[in-house]
């Protein structure tokens, strides 16, 4: 086996860090027999937004994207991303809905469950760990790399033991703002390397211009595994270009193993599927030396920017910028991705431009200080939690235990329009988008039966 691994993320992250998670699944199959042959270690192509935006903007099922691209990957391993108890949603479900989206996952053909929690708080990834492991299936547990006073090399490394302990085959240190530099990831996989033997695998978005730099660094320190993307539709918000890391590491004691050859095709491939998708492509392309300077995601930064352009003030960004690590410390200083990303943004411009910190807090960040997120990793700010949430008081235990059953009435609700189990998973998560996606795939699918069983009936009976 190679020294060095390659996880090709143009099927799920790049596209969605580069086109708002558009990409057809017509427009990925006719690629499949060439990216197996290609080498990788594993293509990441299912979870994250990808199942949203099937059924939202593409009108096609998560489910059977899947099923198509299982059935002719035969050599490289299908990877998904899972946000623990998240799942592929925007809120925490039920233990019950967590195991049965584990179950459907790796029974329609996903290998690698790379799971991981906004907070990093590992209560959060318990059960759909357990579950991941229970089916056989790779368990990659993942923590999400940020800058703070209570972010340290020991506490990294100590949340890894506790991964190894839940059954981790492997880490993953998720740097979703592209923060990571060098020296420190050297230093970091390294800490990690110290107290645990498990692989490594390095996953960076190429917004500040270091994670290629940082791979390398990565690399010579022990990390055995890479996430890269093909060249059209790497750089910018996503990751490093595969072929780079390819050629860089060729003929070294890391050398992937890969023929650059044989990527040839799947560029090609990619490129034209970067000019059918132009006008989705950002704006603005290479370096955002803002993100370096305030410490923030670069999907976060873009969210500031529109949110203001629709008041009116974006005359007050910098402030807003300020702003954040005032609020992110109040609220203990969560890591930068989704959602607390979302939630500490919001937040900060509502204290610049209501001009009073903590004058208006939305129910997100009231349920975030009551703790149904989970643990922030340092205390938060007494003061400011009383203002979020009065004399009640925060739950302490994990947030999933509050959550009551909930598919056995999903698939219920779903029973009408169901034409597969997985249905009531769909709709159990997404709901609204289940009520509009789910009654059209059934008439789809129950017309293609009816025109199967007259074409069955004619040839029985030939005129």
């Amino acid at each position: 086996m190679p020294k060095v691994r390659i996880t090709e993320t143009a099927l799920r992250d790049a596209h969605q860090s580069l086109i708002a998670t558009r990409m057809s699944t017509e427009d990925m199959l006719p690629i499949l027999d060439k990216m197996d042959e290609a080498g990788y270690w594993a293509l990441e192509m299912w979870g994250g937004a990808t199942f949203d935006s099937c059924m939202r903007f593409l009108d096609e099922d998560p489910w059977e994207r899947l099923r198509l691209i299982r059935a002719r990957i035969k050599n490289a391993k299908l990877q998904m991303l899972l946000r623990g108890q998240n799942l592929v949603g925007y809120r925490h479900y039920a233990d019950d809905t967590v195991r049965e989206f584990v179950k459907k996952a790796v029974g329609n053909g996903i290998d690698i469950v790379r799971v991981f929690d906004a907070l990093n708080d590992l209560r959060n990834v318990e059960i759909a760990a357990d579950q991941v492991k229970k089916e056989g299936a790779h368990l990659q547990l993942c923590m999400s790399y940020t800058l703070s006073p209570v972010h340290t090399l020991d506490s990294f490394a100590d949340m890894a033991m506790k991964m190894k302990e839940m059954g981790a085959d492997s880490i993953a240190i998720k740097d979703m703002a592209g923060l990571l530099n060098p020296v420190d990831c050297a230093s970091l996989v390294k800490a990690i390397k110290a107290k645990v033997d498990l692989p490594i695998e390095l996953h960076s978005h190429y917004t500040t211009g270091l994670a290629s730099m940082t791979y390398f660094a990565g690399i010579e320190a022990g990390a055995e595994i890479v996430d890269t993307a093909i060249s059209p539709f790497a750089l910018g918000t996503s990751q490093p270009p595969t072929e780079s890391m390819v050629a860089a590491l060729a003929g070294s004691e890391w050398d992937t193993g890969i023929d650059i050859e044989k990527l040839l095709p799947v560029c090609e491939h990619f490129k034209g599927l970067r000019e059918k998708y132009k006008k989705l492509l950002p704006a603005i392309a290479g370096v955002n030396i803002n993100i370096l300077r305030y410490q923030i995601p670069g999907g976060m930064y873009s969210n500031l920017v529109n949110q203001l352009k629709e008041q009116n003030a974006l005359n007050k960004l910098e402030d807003v910028l300020k702003e954040v690590p005032v609020v992110r410390e109040a609220m203990g200083f969560p890591p930068l991705v989704t959602p607390s990303s979302q939630m500490v943004g919001t937040q900060a411009a509502l204290n610049v431009l209501t001009g009073k910190r903590w004058k208006v807090i939305p129910k997100e960040i009231r349920q975030y200080f009551l703790g149904y997120y989970g643990q922030p990793p340092a205390p938060v700010d007494k003061e400011v939690q009383k203002l979020a949430i009065g004399d009640e008081e925060p739950i302490t235990c994990r947030p999933g235990e509050k959550i009551a059953p909930e598919m056995e009435q999903a698939r219920k609700d779903a029973e009408p329009w169901a034409t597969q189990p997985e249905d009531a998973l769909t709709w159990v998560m997404f709901p609204q988008v289940a009520k509009d996606f789910l009654p059209k795939k059934y008439a789809r699918v129950n017309k293609r039966d009816v025109g199967l069983q007259e074409q069955e009936h004619e040839s029985a009976y030939p005129v």
